[in-house]
């Protein structure tokens, strides 16, 4: 038997995305989000309203950076959901992480996260069923010890994504089966 239980946020895994902009005044910003996913291969989509100090940058900026979170930075990662840029200017200090500047977008790389996608500002959607920020990534890069054969190893990654129905964070770790091939079985 089925129960109705008290939640609309019911999608799990959510990623845990550290979205990366600089301020006006070249500063690091740094937030976390879970609502965002790929809308197509070269695009992103995050639903942030405009009142995060994060969309004002990107806006302004025109880029911005989206980082998967991993279990070695949990603390890290809630810190940058918790804690708004808008009251707290040297948020990205406090972290004591690192940055380096993109090479492809006006943006910053979080050099602890494994996996970076560089991304280029191309609208905000809003409205009664507006999606927020949409981008197009220009670049990928990854850690070399999350790297296998150049490929992506997403073990050596430990991704973390979130739980909307306890409020939890949860190592994402271990091969359960292979896309596009499994299923073929039946």
């Amino acid at each position: 038997m089925r129960k109705n239980i008290k939640t609309t946020e019911a999608i799990f895994p959510m990623p845990v995305l550290m979205i990366a902009t600089y301020n006006e005044d070249g500063s690091v910003d740094v937030m976390n989000a879970a609502w965002g996913t790929m809308l197509s291969r070269n695009q992103v989509i995050l639903n942030l309203t405009e009142t995060h100090k994060t969309v004002k940058n990107i806006k302004q900026r025109k880029a911005f950076t989206v980082s998967i979170a991993d279990s070695d930075h949990v603390v890290e990662a809630d810190y940058f959901g918790v804690v708004s840029g808008n009251n707290t200017p040297n948020k990205f200090e406090n972290s004591g992480l690192s940055q380096t500047k993109s090479e492809n977008v006006n943006a910053p790389i979080i050099n602890e996260f494994p996996i970076c996608l560089e991304c280029e500002f191309i609208e905000y959607q809003d409205g009664e069923y507006g999606c927020g920020v949409i981008g197009k990534v220009v670049n990928v890069t990854a850690d070399e010890k999350v790297l296998k054969d150049d490929r992506v190893d997403i073990e050596a990654v430990s991704a973390i994504a979130f739980d909307p129905y306890t409020a939890g964070y949860y190592k994402v770790s271990k091969r359960v089966g292979n896309a596009f091939k499994d299923g073929f079985q039946l």
